[in-house]
């Protein structure tokens, strides 16, 4: 994992002007490090899986990280197994079965991460309108304790002549014991727990608002002249 993890690293510094997060509505305190956690993506483009990988390695160090990919991607590129990883076949029963039976059992581990994308296909940020799919509610559901996490992520071109790789951590849905939610009204929550995570990273884009972040990797660029007076 260290491995690979430096070796993502430096393709993120060689593909973008900064990979930064914003930790703002982001409450660590209100996180039990018993309970497992669930981080679940909006889902724009293919950097999306490393960059939960090296988030949870950056802000979550005390977890497993574990992630659901195609299959048949999985079978092409078997070292992923070895990095938490895990194949589900798209777009079938079995597939949605086999993603609620693993991903169960990596949160009964207690110390397991499970970073997913629940739009289920590449969805553009500005549409907010893609359901998502049901297996996350299903487990918030079934899962006796469980902190699920919003997680908003953009990619933006800016003056720079890299991107921005803009990440915003929003509130944490406390305990799922604590509530009597249904599955659909759990599908409700969580819904609208990552469209408005994902609200609020535009508004900070749209507004150059940058102070709130911290950042993960920074590639050796300099500033230029709209970011030359923030942290990037």
């Amino acid at each position: 994992m260290d491995g690979f993890c430096w070796y993502a690293k430096r393709m993120v510094r060689q593909s973008f002007h900064v990979f930064a997060v914003d930790l703002s509505t982001f409450d660590y305190r209100s996180i039990d490090k018993h309970v497992p956690l669930v981080i679940f993506s909006n889902h724009p483009s293919w950097w999306d899986p490393i960059v939960g990988m090296l988030l949870c390695r950056e802000h979550f160090q005390d977890r497993v990280f574990y992630a659901p990919i195609d299959a048949a991607a999985l079978e092409k590129y078997r070292v992923f197994r070895k990095l938490g990883y895990f194949g589900v076949e798209a777009n079938s029963r079995q597939g949605a079965s086999d993603f609620i039976e693993q991903s169960s059992h990596i949160l009964r581990s207690g110390k397991g991460s499970l970073w997913i994308t629940p739009e289920g296909r590449f969805t553009d940020v500005r549409d907010h309108e893609q359901p998502l799919m049901p297996g996350l509610a299903h487990l918030a559901t079934k899962t006796p304790r469980l902190h699920c996490i919003p997680l908003a992520i953009e990619y933006v071109f800016s003056e720079a002549r890299l991107p921005l790789l803009l990440c915003k951590l929003g509130k944490a849905l406390i305990d799922t014991h604590a509530t009597e939610y249904s599955k659909a009204e759990w599908q409700v929550q969580l819904a609208e727990h990552l469209r408005a995570t994902q609200k609020s990273l535009a508004d900070s884009v749209i507004a150059n608002r940058w102070e709130s972040f911290d950042i993960v990797v920074k590639s050796k660029q300099g500033p230029t002249k709209s970011l030359a007076n923030s942290k990037f």
